[in-house]
């Protein structure tokens, strides 16, 4: 007797070859890793910053610990905050905290 299978319910057969994948051409880009970081109207000047000026992590960083220096500065000021901007403040202080953890123990494993 004939085996009947309606459509979509039958057996799925994927061919996959890494090979090919990994060496696919996705838009303009080749390689084993390719990283679209989004959307820019100036990839060719935010290509330059990164290359010349520092990662996004790096960039990120330096933000971090110039709001650090402020806010520590502003220290007597801020009793005239909401409880909203207090806790906003609050949550950076420990992220950065966290932050500082984690470079430091990787510059200990280095």
């Amino acid at each position: 007797m004939p085996e009947f299978k309606l459509p979509l319910s039958g057996d799925v057969t994927q061919s996959i070859n890494p090979w090919s994948d990994m060496f696919n051409a996705y838009g303009s880009q080749f390689g084993l890793i390719n990283i679209n970081l989004g959307r820019s109207s100036s990839p060719q000047i935010e290509q330059d910053i990164l290359r010349e000026v520092g990662s996004y992590g790096r960039q990120i960083g330096r933000m971090g610990d110039a709001l650090t220096v402020l806010i520590d500065k502003l220290e007597p000021k801020l009793g005239d905050l909401s409880k909203e901007e207090r806790l906003a403040l609050d949550v950076f202080r420990v992220m950065q905290v966290e932050i500082d953890g984690i470079k430091s123990h990787h510059q200990k494993a280095d």
